[in-house]
């Protein structure tokens, strides 16, 4: 588990991408790189981190679902995703 701060501090910078997702699109249409120079450097959606949805955890993440690949094999184990088989040939 991440450490609570860390999560804290994405979600943060999640709500200023989304903030600022409509005015940096203007001023990149814009061309006027001076202004969006001032804006907040978390506001840039390259700063996010992708993060497992219950954990927190950085690595591993399993894109389609959200979470950790961890997390992913005991809910998939325990029959908690839908469509989700374990495989054997």
């Amino acid at each position: 588990m991440s450490r609570k701060s860390v999560v804290a501090r994405q979600v943060k910078r999640e709500r200023l991408v989304a903030k600022f997702a409509e005015k940096r699109k203007k001023l990149k249409e814009a061309g006027d790189y001076e202004a969006l120079d001032k804006l907040p450097k978390n506001a840039s959606p390259v700063r996010l981190k992708n993060r497992c949805g219950l954990t927190g955890r950085p690595k591993g993440f399993v894109r389609f679902f959200g979470i950790s690949r961890v997390k992913f094999r005991e809910l998939a184990s325990a029959g908690k995703l839908p469509g989700v088989t374990k495989s054997s040939w």
